[in-house]
């Protein structure tokens, strides 16, 4: 069973954070999963939401914008940005990472990574560039092809076009249910498929092994999610709590 924790460590430490990610660890994940988005001038920063308002100082910062969209601001603007004093005075001045300086952090703290790409708008281009980071350096180079570095996206246009630049890379499906034929379907591009906690079922994880797919649950926080997961036998739990799945696999 790997856990996964989400957004790093996000119950204990502001998302996506250099500080969640180094949290995951402590609390006994295996991997943590980030979301990235590309900035105006192309650059792969890790943030979840499409804007930067919910999780960062951007308002006080940039009061004359209009968008306060990852995607209309530069790398350069949004690494002026506090992305922890929203969470609690303590992370006061953690900045949003980019997708390298986070796998950095990971690679540093003996973590996978289960990377996430959220599309603004769909370019075949964009995922090409992201393969091709992906696989520059020799250790998540490495990592993709034993399954420690996946890269997920409910944009399934776009996980195509990264199962074909890199295909030695993992890759994971989000989504909804699927039945037989087209779970068929999705293992010809990905190596799992990782559906919302409930709509995980032990036939439904039968149904995907069977077509050679892994499964990861999300998220699953409080205890009775977390033993249903591991009862219906997925292979990883995604959680804002990894601390909570480490505890119960300890306890069963």
């Amino acid at each position: 069973m790997i856990v996964v924790a989400h957004r790093g460590a996000s119950a204990y430490a502001p998302e996506n954070t250099v500080a969640a990610l180094r949290a995951a660890r402590e609390r006994g994940a295996d991997m943590a999963e980030i979301d990235i988005r590309q900035t105006a001038d192309g650059a792969f920063v890790v943030m979840h939401d499409s804007s930067l308002r919910r999780t960062t100082d951007v308002a006080d910062v940039f009061p004359e914008r209009r968008s306060f969209n990852v995607a209309d601001f530069t790398l350069a603007e949004i690494r002026r940005l506090d992305a922890g004093a929203w969470f609690g005075p303590g992370f006061a001045g953690e900045r949003v990472p980019t997708l390298n300086e986070s796998l950095a952090v990971l690679r540093e703290e003996g973590l996978g990574a289960l990377v996430e790409l959220k599309v603004h708008r769909r370019d075949r281009g964009m995922a090409r560039r992201l393969a091709q980071e992906l696989s520059t350096d020799p250790h998540w180079r490495a990592a993709g092809a034993e399954g420690r570095l996946i890269l997920q996206s409910f944009d399934w246009v776009m996980l195509r076009e990264i199962a074909a630049a890199a295909p030695a890379l993992h890759t994971a499906a989000l989504g909804k249910t699927y039945g037989r034929y087209g779970l068929r379907r999705i293992a010809q591009y990905a190596r799992l498929i990782n559906p919302h906690h409930l709509r995980v079922s032990a036939p439904y994880v039968r149904h995907a092994h069977a077509q050679g797919l892994a499964m990861f649950g999300w998220t699953a926080n409080n205890d009775q999610a977390i033993r249903r997961l591991i009862r219906d036998g997925v292979d990883g739990i995604i959680t804002d709590y990894p601390d909570r799945v480490h505890r119960t696999l300890l306890a069963a």
